[in-house]
């Protein structure tokens, strides 16, 4: 979506986004919920207000990992220009529970290198992006950010990447063409409905929330 100054703006909508599905499952599908829970538990999700989803760089969330002595004791502590393993993930999610008590929550300003050629650099920060991931449980659910609208900069950060992308190369020079034409600041994210279904319910396994699962053994039906 396009945004005026800020692509925390489009942070805001998606936000807002899920609490509606949240305060809709609750509201609509309670006594379908608690089936669930009654063969799965787990802690009733915390469905945040508008306006008060609780926001972390993603620094912040390698600080408390560094400190938690949990992830202290396996010697492999995370940088906070690395990236996090899924451990080290749900680590973090217990992590802020405790310390917050919060079910769902946002990492912002991920490392560039993390993110692919399209993703904006942070104006204060060159290591950092304007990206972020939403969690729930622990577990990413979504991840987004303002994508780069200025095709000079857009092919500068392609032929940086390692290995280097070609703006020219098929299949991409339409891509990079069509900002030469002009496009509003914009950014968004992408989430799967299997996988939101999974976290939310704080099932064991993600096939679990999917009518006909794939997996490397499974194609049919």
């Amino acid at each position: 979506m396009a945004f005026e100054e800020h692509y925390h703006e489009v942070l805001e909508l998606l936000e807002k986004l899920f609490i509606y599905i949240f305060r809709g499952l609750k509201e609509r599908f309670s006594d379908d919920i608690e089936v669930v829970r009654k063969q799965y538990p787990v802690h009733e999700f915390k469905i945040p207000e508008v306006g008060k989803v609780l926001r972390l760089s993603f620094a912040e969330g390698v600080r408390m990992l560094v400190e938690d002595k949990a992830v202290a004791a396996e010697g492999n502590p995370p940088s906070e220009l690395g990236d996090l393993n899924i451990a080290q993930e749900k680590r973090l999610g217990e992590l802020i529970h405790a310390k917050y008590g919060e079910d769902f929550y946002v990492l912002d300003n991920f490392p560039l290198a993390l993110r692919p050629f399209y993703a904006m650099p942070s104006p204060t920060d060159p290591q950092l992006s304007n990206a972020y991931d939403i969690f729930i449980r622990g577990e990413e659910i979504m991840s987004g950010g303002q994508r780069i609208h200025d095709p000079k900069l857009l092919e500068e950060r392609m032929r940086s990447m390692n290995p280097p992308i070609d703006p020219d190369s098929d299949g991409l020079r339409d891509y990079v063409e069509a900002f030469r034409y002009g496009a509003p600041l914009h950014g968004g994210g992408g989430i799967g409905l299997e996988r939101f279904v999974f976290l939310y319910l704080g099932i064991p396994n993600i096939r679990m929330a999917s009518a006909f699962p794939r997996d490397p053994h499974r194609l049919r039906p």
